[in-house]
């Protein structure tokens, strides 16, 4: 799956992280903490954390990528949501 077809999936299509950064992507960002929080692995963790960095809660962004074994991101959000998705659909 590309980013354009992610993008354009349905929210029925997809599940756990992927569904999560699905639903930031389309401005509803609640629906995806709602779902990270609820996913109790290292992808839900790590967009737990970029969810928390999102928002501008810096310290709890630090704590859920620590859990995730990620580095906080530091640059542009769409750009960090977009690596994520793509190393996501990658496995």
């Amino acid at each position: 799956m590309t980013m354009e077809e992610f993008e354009a999936a349905g929210s029925e299509s997809l599940h756990g992280a992927l569904l999560a950064l699905w639903w930031d992507g389309h401005g509803d960002w609640q629906a995806a903490h709602e779902i990270a929080q609820d996913i109790d692995d290292a992808d839900g963790a790590w967009v737990h954390g970029y969810l928390h960095r999102k928002q501008g809660d810096a310290g709890n962004a630090a704590y859920w990528y620590r859990r995730a074994g990620r580095s906080m991101g530091t640059g542009d959000f769409q750009l960090e949501r977009e690596a994520i998705v793509l190393e996501l659909l990658a496995r």
